[in-house]
């Protein structure tokens, strides 16, 4: 593909020319520009040029013709035109040595062969050339789009491009994980982590590799390099962000045209179009299943068809679950809002939550079902009776190991219970886990997770407060501590829960607290004084704990 220098030789035009050097080299030279040169050369020429000259300047000075033709050689020029019968009438053969020894081609033209007639002729050749690659590149690019609109996946779009370009090619994930190729030695991807190799002449060469730099495709390109011969990568982006890459090797030798990269181009926009796809049916598919499990969990009324709404999104309620429900927030201030943006923090946490679930529940080959809303997850994974404790834990780990890591000024805490059999107990276990949560919350509980098995005691405390009776004798009790504290700018409630928590051993509830012996009994005086009750009586011992305890889970103002 390309015109090469023998189909210039035997255009109308270029008859009377007589080839002085390099015939053997006709049919293996491809030329892709023309134009009118006198010297001095300097970065005129481009590479794969047919240079036309009169030789104007160098006439009696043959040592200036001979440097002309050497710097036209360096330029990487195709082949030299020299019109002979006014300034040069004959090539020297010392030129002619000068470019046999080069293994360049030289052609004579008559003076009378005009440069104008020549130079329609071949750009019309080479733009006849490079519509045909252009409508060749519009074919691929048609049929990229409908690999995309059929849903042929990134697999049919790239053995359509490698079937095209013929080089070894792949799709790589923004982790530079191999998601498909044709031809691909993994190992090439390891070859951006090593420092590239320089690029910085006008075109790209190695080992016989040539690629044109004039595209707008070649200044997107990274550089690297694998057993020798260069390989290059492109970013794929969706909304400013990297989604995968495209990473193809040309062989040694091997040159990538301008239709190469015309269909690279073509390419790397269906590669972008089918990552923006599939995103997209997947945040469907998440928000579509949000929106059940939300309703399972907090709905009242048992949705009609509701076990064959979950088999169509791939869940099993017929399985006994754990339901998890978690509060999310940065640690810095930050205020949930609706994720109606694509761009949004709330969404891309969403996203990110969903598939940590997802990658967890497969390491642990248990089902999962999941929700995210206004920073609170809800998610039911496939329970283990027998390791009920030890498989949330191990749950949990591998979410927010990977959590912090994607968003290290994240807070989260958990509440946990169990779940029964029926429709029914997915909104009696979300609830159960809710105020696990809460519980915790309120006991800023270690590690943040509180399993509603073990909250027995405050749930008896939540359910005592609830009677008048009971709020006012508390709110009758501790009043004059709290009053004491604030005006005081003292402690006595955390003193009165050292002291119980030793059984009333002043030593020791004097080191724990760092207070002086006499200073500790100085303020269970006041305490005593101040709620009329004796520490050492066991009844009144324990109006205090409680009354102390429920104030604490702030059920009582």
């Amino acid at each position: 593909m390309g015109l090469t220098a023998q189909e210039i030789v035997q255009m109308p035009v270029m008859d009377r020319s007589m080839v002085k050097t390099g015939g053997h080299l006709l049919e293996s030279t491809k030329v892709e520009w023309i134009s009118v040169i006198e010297g001095p050369v300097e970065n005129f020429v481009r590479k794969n040029e047919f240079v036309l000259s009169t030789g104007i300047g160098c006439e009696d000075q043959p040592d200036r013709l001979e440097q002309f033709v050497l710097d036209v050689i360096k330029s990487g020029a195709s082949l030299l035109g020299i019109a002979t019968g006014r300034y040069v009438f004959t090539i020297p053969d010392r030129v002619i040595s000068i470019a046999s020894r080069h293994q360049f081609i030289i052609l004579e033209l008559p003076w009378e062969v005009r440069f104008g007639d020549v130079l329609q002729s071949v750009l019309q050749q080479i733009n006849q050339e490079k519509q045909e690659q252009r409508q060749m590149a519009e074919g691929v690019r048609q049929q990229l789009i409908s690999c995309v609109l059929q849903d042929g996946g990134l697999s049919a779009i790239t053995k359509l491009v490698h079937r095209q370009i013929a080089m070894p090619i792949a799709v790589l994930d923004s982790t530079m994980n191999t998601l498909t190729g044709q031809d691909f030695d993994k190992r090439i991807a390891d070859a951006f982590n090593e420092p590239a190799p320089d690029d910085s002449n006008q075109s790209h060469t190695a080992g016989g590799l040539e690629i044109v730099n004039e595209h707008p495709l070649y200044h997107y390109m990274d550089f690297g390099a694998f057993n020798g011969c260069h390989c290059y990568r492109l970013s794929i982006q969706n909304n400013n962000k990297i989604q995968g890459y495209v990473v193809f090797q040309p062989k040694s030798g091997q040159k990538v045209t301008w239709f190469v990269m015309n269909v690279l181009e073509h390419a790397h926009t269906a590669y972008a179009l089918q990552f923006a796809k599939e995103n997209a049916v997947e945040m469907a598919e998440i928000r579509l299943k949000d929106t059940y499990v939300r309703d399972l969990a907090k709905n009242d009324q048992i949705i009609e068809g509701s076990a064959q709404s979950a088999q169509l999104l791939g869940y099993d309620l017929s399985l006994p679950y754990t339901c998890f429900v978690g509060k999310l927030a940065y640690k810095e201030t930050f205020q949930f809002t609706n994720d109606s943006p694509a761009n949004s923090s709330l969404q891309s946490l969403n996203f990110n939550l969903q598939k940590e679930i997802t990658n967890a529940g497969s390491l642990l080959q248990r089902r999962t079902m999941a929700t995210f809303e206004k920073g609170e997850a809800i998610i039911y994974l496939e329970d283990d009776q027998q390791l009920y404790y030890k498989a949330a834990n191990q749950f949990l780990d591998m979410i927010e190991r990977r959590l912090y890591e994607l968003v290290p000024n994240l807070d989260v805490a958990w509440g946990i219970a169990k779940h029964g059999d029926g429709i029914k107990t997915f909104q009696k276990s979300y609830q159960e886990a809710r105020t696990a949560l809460e519980i915790g919350l309120k006991q800023h509980v270690e590690n943040g997770r509180t399993f509603f098995e073990d909250t027995k005691i405050n749930r008896l405390l939540m359910a005592v407060s609830r009677d008048k009776a009971i709020t006012d004798m508390v709110s009758q009790t501790l009043s004059p501590l709290l009053e004491y504290d604030k005006k005081r700018k003292t402690d006595l409630i955390q003193t009165f829960l050292a002291y119980n928590q030793y059984k009333g051993n002043v030593s020791q509830t004097a080191r724990a607290l760092n207070l002086h012996r006499q200073s500790l009994l100085h303020r269970l005086r006041n305490i005593e004084s101040l709620t009329q009750l004796s520490l050492v009586d066991s009844d009144d011992l324990f109006l205090l704990e409680l009354s102390v305890r429920l104030w604490m889970m702030q059920t009582i103002d």
